[in-house]
């Protein structure tokens, strides 16, 4: 089978989506949190996790280390798939969130960056603080997650009053 066989420019009348990465780094009982930059476009002043585009050359889980070590410095281990979310906001195009935990051996992360501010926050605070809107729900159950779970697959969208909806397929 060539490239031109996957059919990825069949592009007329489809659903297209952006693919990028959001990485929760854990050490103890702290997680990593990013206090994202009041100039940033997407989600000013408001906690998340570590993440972005991914590069044409790489793959999800290649994405996410390369993340994690861009915006804090750290190398992880133990990087593992949690969820996987098709983000409809209304847009032309969607979002594919691949969302990842992995351990840090230390605690030595970069000083404040362009992209914002990063913080070790306990676990048992983490729903203290001004998170992304989606964080609430997602956070709590990856932490619960075994370490050999199956990533859960969601569905993100918003309803006529533009609150978020999440639907969890935990099959």
């Amino acid at each position: 089978m060539g490239a031109k066989q996957q059919g990825a420019d069949a592009t007329k009348n489809r659903w297209l989506t952006i693919p990028r990465t959001l990485s929760f780094v854990l050490n103890g009982d702290d997680i990593l949190m990013m206090k994202r930059a009041p100039h940033k476009r997407v989600f000013p002043n408001q906690y998340n996790g570590l993440g972005g585009h991914i590069e044409r050359n790489e793959d999800p889980l290649q994405g996410a280390i390369r993340e994690i070590k861009e915006e804090s410095g750290l190398d992880v281990h133990s990087v593992t798939l949690r969820t996987i979310h098709n983000i409809d906001a209304g847009a032309d195009t969607g979002i594919i969130l691949f969302v990842y935990t992995a351990i840090s051996d230390t605690r030595e992360v970069l000083q404040d960056t362009d992209e914002g501010t990063l913080e070790w926050i306990p676990k048992s605070k983490i729903l203290e603080i001004d998170l992304v809107e989606d964080l609430p729900f997602l956070i709590p159950r990856i932490l619960e997650m075994e370490s050999n779970s199956a990533p859960v697959h969601v569905h993100v969208s918003y309803d006529d009053s533009d609150e978020i909806q999440l639907k969890f397929n935990e099959s």
